[in-house]
């Protein structure tokens, strides 16, 4: 079993930056890629970025590449997103992921474990 807990979400105004934190407990965590996710309001659960359970490969959506870093420490079991020039587009609950293999994967399909969430709103 794996927990994992979200952290770092907040109001903040377009062009603004935030960085989530992703704290992980339970399993090996320098063995599992790891995901962030996002749902906005009526909206599907979306793919944000991944990264393997190295830190060596990354991916990410079109929506946010250049603009949001995924990275992880592997010594404090932990996972983040750095998310710069923020759009109210990107206004969702932005959830992180574990997953059992090591490489990147872009669906929620792939992945097991899941935190409970961080609200982001970004203001216009």
């Amino acid at each position: 079993q794996v927990q994992l807990v979200e952290s770092g979400g907040g109001l903040v105004q377009a062009g603004g930056s935030l960085r989530l934190s992703c704290a992980a407990s339970g399993r090996s965590f320098s063995s599992s890629a790891m995901g962030w996710f996002r749902q906005a309001p009526g909206k599907e659960r979306e793919f944000v970025a991944a990264i393997s359970a190295t830190g060596a490969y990354t991916a990410y959506a079109d929506s946010v590449k250049g603009r949001f870093t995924i990275s992880r420490d592997n010594a404090k079991n932990t996972v983040y997103l750095q998310m710069n020039s923020l759009k109210s587009e990107d206004t969702a609950v932005y959830y992180c992921a574990a997953r059992s293999g090591r490489g990147t994967r872009t669906s929620s399909d792939e992945y097991d474990f899941w935190g409970q969430g961080t609200q982001v709103t970004v203001s216009s």
